[in-house]
């Protein structure tokens, strides 16, 4: 089942703000988009998707992202410094 959802303003800043989270934390391991995909199980589209924050994912993406940058899943949602 596949559905829109139109996010108000603020969330959509702050889907960007987990957008570039994902790409620092892919980054930060010296990954490509492919590499995160690959470790994670995903298809590279859909780590296009996340980092773009073209279109919002099932949190089961999320889970299998942070389990493959072995980080906890809030990470993604929150710096540790926050």
């Amino acid at each position: 089942m596949s559905f829109k959802i139109n996010l108000p303003a603020h969330l959509l800043m702050d889907r960007q703000l987990i957008s570039d989270r994902i790409k620092r934390l892919r980054e930060a391991r010296g990954w490509t988009q492919e590499q995160l995909a690959e470790h994670s199980g995903l298809h590279r589209n859909s780590i296009i998707r996340m980092e773009t924050s073209e279109r919002g994912l099932s949190i089961d993406a999320y889970l299998v992202v942070a389990d493959a940058l072995e980080i906890p899943l809030w990470r993604l949602f929150r710096d540790e410094d926050e």
